[in-house]
């Protein structure tokens, strides 16, 4: 995309001003039972975005258990004493709504998008499951087929997910983020209904879950309503979390990867600091703004340098996110172009990274990051599903969403000299874990024909 004008980026803050006068109007109540309630008003449309989000997920397992967090995230479709195996979904069709829900390392959330005089039905579907899910051993049994194929449709079978997979493995000794949110298939094939059960008695509990709710609603209204629906759930003690701190690094890890595959692919990962205090940390808002300047837009340098200017690379990206209740890495990555190695592209992200260690970063780079972040809040706020996202995902983290605009001004206050500083002080090749793809011939693939199983897929 066009970097911004700078009429459009005056425009756009604001814009950004007006959107957050008029739609900066979160509440929040937590009932007598621990459930916490967060409502957004946004009257724009007749629509209303209901979320359960539990802070369960693949880092709360243990060896010999990974994969429990989304297994059970399937099962809770199933069926409970009121209703019976898909019919959640059917009701919320019914009412002309969509649901779907999403498991990954820090979470489970599940969520409804229907018109707003469903919400009530809503409710009660959802505390109908956190109150009384019922696993019966048969869903059981062939709803974890479906979970291994979709293990092999998205992972075994995808060359650069099975890279990421084994680079997580490799990177991380101790830390539970080593483990595959979907899990290992030896775990996932000796899995039982049981460990579900007990899954779900530990973890899915209203002091262990909050609720976020956008859209065309009256706070108030909504939380009288969550009371009734939610408040007669009863608590019950968690399980006690231990802290979770990788050892650190000391020395290069390096692994191929071997696959079935037309090009090979290298990505590159250092350990760096995570936001913790959003008022006193600075160096994981220049994190952010380093990886935009490397691949934020199709001016970003990677784009710019390595695979339109040089032609040394089909791709090359760089990642980062600091939000999380684990650990956090800093990505490079890339493809070669035809003809071009994987030796040549690990040096060429070695090259930019240097450059911004020895140089820094331009005005005009800097300004582009922070009309960008303007820009894409706006964007996001035009979105109700988006907006509750923002929301539950910044809570998952262990932040609280009265913050999603102090680090928005967080990130706009970051300096140039800033971003310099952490390019010079984190990627040092201790704290770096490098992952090769060994391309293999296409034709020894294992041709497999999709079972019924992965029909069944629901996401």
């Amino acid at each position: 995309m066009t970097p911004p004008s700078l009429a459009k980026f005056a425009f756009a803050s604001l814009f950004f001003l007006a959107a957050t006068a008029v739609h900066a109007n979160p509440y929040e109540k937590t009932l007598a039972n621990g459930l916490r309630v967060i409502v957004k008003e946004d009257h724009r449309s007749q629509t209303v975005v209901h979320m359960v989000w539990y802070h369960i997920g693949a880092i709360d397992e243990k060896d010999g258990t990974s994969g429990l967090s989304h297994a059970l995230e399937h099962m809770m479709f199933k069926g409970t004493a009121k209703i019976g195996p898909g019919e959640f979904s059917k009701r919320v069709a019914a009412a002309g709504g969509r649901d779907n829900a999403f498991t990954n390392q820090d979470y489970t959330a599940y969520f409804q998008i229907v018109p707003k005089r469903a919400l009530p039905e809503m409710m009660s579907l959802e505390a109908d499951r956190m109150r009384d899910l019922r696993v019966d051993p048969k869903e059981f049994a062939q709803e974890i087929k479906v979970i291994m194929e979709e293990r092999r449709m998205r992972t075994e079978d995808n060359p650069e997910a099975l890279l990421q997979e084994r680079l997580n493995a490799t990177m991380f000794q101790a830390h539970p983020y080593r483990r595959p949110v979907i899990g290992w298939m030896n775990d996932l094939e000796n899995m039982t209904a049981s460990d579900l059960k007990a899954w779900y008695k530990e973890w899915y509990a209203p002091n262990n879950a909050y609720v976020v709710v956008v859209g065309d609603v009256n706070k108030d209204a909504v939380f009288k309503l969550a009371e009734k629906v939610y408040g007669s759930i009863k608590p019950h003690a968690l399980p006690v979390r231990k802290p979770l701190v990788e050892p650190e690094q000391i020395g290069i890890k390096r692994i191929v990867v071997k696959a079935p595959a037309k090009l090979p692919f290298i990505a590159m990962a250092w350990k760096v600091p995570k936001l913790k205090d959003v008022d006193k940390d600075r160096e994981p808002y220049a994190l952010e703004v380093l990886a935009t300047v490397l691949d934020g837009h199709d001016a970003a340098r990677l784009t710019k340098d390595l695979v339109r200017g040089q032609k040394i690379a089909q791709s090359a990206g760089a990642g980062y996110d600091g939000t999380l209740r684990g650990e956090a890495v800093f990505t490079l990555e890339g493809q070669p172009a035809e003809g071009r190695s994987v030796a040549e592209i690990e040096t060429a992200l070695r090259a930019e990274l240097k450059r911004i260690q020895d140089e820094g970063i331009s005005a005009e780079e800097l300004q582009r990051v922070k009309t960008q972040t303007i820009a894409s809040q706006v964007y996001k706020r035009d979105s109700m599903m988006a907006q509750a996202m923002e929301i539950g995902a910044i809570e998952a983290a262990g932040l609280n969403w009265r913050d999603i605009d102090k680090t928005l001004d967080k990130i706009r206050s970051v300096t140039a000299e800033e971003v310099q500083a952490v390019a010079k002080k984190y990627f040092n090749d201790d704290d770096l874990t490098v992952a090769v793809l060994d391309p293999q011939p296409l034709e020894s693939a294992k041709t497999r024909q999709p079972s019924a199983a992965a029909a069944a897929l629901r996401h």
